[in-house]
């Protein structure tokens, strides 16, 4: 993802921190892109909160949902139409 993409599952440098994607966790060799794809997807959809990359999107995740929601929802407009 781009640097700065808020999501309390991706690091500020646009990393995704997904233990199917981690060598020390449940990365293996078997896995395929579709399972990786849907893996994010999944993860952009149900945030992880035991397992943050950004504490700001983390603490509005886990505080205060409706307003997790709301920024989220702005950012998806930002990357659907970025000429606007």
């Amino acid at each position: 993802f781009p640097a700065g993409f808020y999501h309390p599952n991706v690091y500020p440098s646009g990393t995704v921190c997904l233990s199917i994607l981690n060598e020390e966790q449940d990365w293996r060799p078997a896995i395929s892109l579709k399972q990786i794809l849907l893996g994010v997807q999944e993860l952009l959809n149900t945030p992880n909160p035991d397992s943050p990359a950004q504490e700001p999107a983390w603490r509005l995740y886990t505080k205060d949902r409706v307003a997790y929601e709301k920024k989220i929802r702005e950012q998806t407009k930002r990357y659907a139409n970025p000429d606007k």
